[in-house]
C-alpha cells in the first residue's frame, strides 16, 4: 500500500505543525491516515483516499485565502451538527465530572467566548445552564431510583452541599427532592 501513494519506506511517527497551524482536526486526521497505512488492504486504501478527501477539505476550508473557499460558518448560526454532537457526548459521559467552559470550548474547536454564544444558539440555553440541566435530571432519576441518600446525590450533580442542591431542585422543579421522591412511590 505504501507503493500505492509513494510514500517512503519509513513512514513518520510524528506530525509537525508548519507555518504555526495547529490544528487539531488535521491532527487527528494524519494520525488516522498515518495508522492505516501500515495496514494492507482494500478497506485501509478506501480509507485513507476518503481521510486524504476530509484533509484537503480542511484545508480548502480553513486556510484557503480565496473567497470561494471561505467557512461557511456564520457568526450568526449556532454550532454545525457535528460539533454539537461530540460536545454533548462529552457532557454525557463526564457529567459527574468538573466540566468547564473551558474543556468545552476546546472540545468544540472554538474560544471560549465563540462556543459558549454559538453553544446558546444552538440549545437555546447557555452551557453552564445546559450543564445544570443534565445534572438536575441525572439527579432526578437518581431520586426516583431510591438507592442513594439525598447528600450523596446533591455531590454527584457536583452541588458544594445538600442544601444548595435542594434550593436548585426546587427552583427548577417546584418540589423538594424529598417531595419528588416520594411522589414517585420511594
Amino acid at each position: 500500500m505504501k507503493d500505492d501513494f509513494n510514500l517512503p519506506v519509513s513512514l513518520a511517527r510524528s506530525i509537525r505543525h508548519a507555518a504555526g497551524i495547529h490544528d487539531d482536526v488535521i491532527d487527528q486526521i494524519g494520525r488516522s491516515i498515518l495508522s492505516e497505512l501500515s495496514v494492507e488492504g482494500a478497506a485501509s486504501r478506501i480509507y485513507v483516499e476518503t481521510a486524504s478527501l476530509t484533509l484537503a477539505a480542511r484545508l480548502l476550508q480553513k486556510y484557503s485565502d480565496s473567497e470561494a473557499c471561505a467557512s461557511t460558518e456564520s457568526s450568526a448560526h449556532g454550532l454545525d451538527h457535528i460539533r454539537l454532537r461530540r460536545v454533548l457526548d462529552y457532557i454525557a459521559a463526564n457529567i459527574e465530572d468538573d466540566i468547564t467552559l473551558a474543556n468545552l470550548a476546546e472540545i468544540a474547536g472554538y474560544s471560549t467566548f465563540h462556543f459558549a454564544r454559538k453553544f446558546a444558539l444552538a440549545t437555546g440555553v447557555p452551557p453552564h445552564r445546559y450543564v445544570s440541566r443534565m445534572r438536575l435530571e441525572n439527579s432526578m432519576a437518581e431520586l426516583a431510583a431510591g438507592k442513594l441518600p439525598l447528600a450523596e446525590i446533591a455531590l454527584n450533580a457536583q452541588f458544594s452541599s445538600q442544601a444548595s442542591f435542594t434550593r436548585a431542585f426546587h427552583r427548577a422543579t417546584g418540589m423538594t427532592p424529598t417531595q419528588f421522591r416520594r411522589r414517585r412511590g420511594n
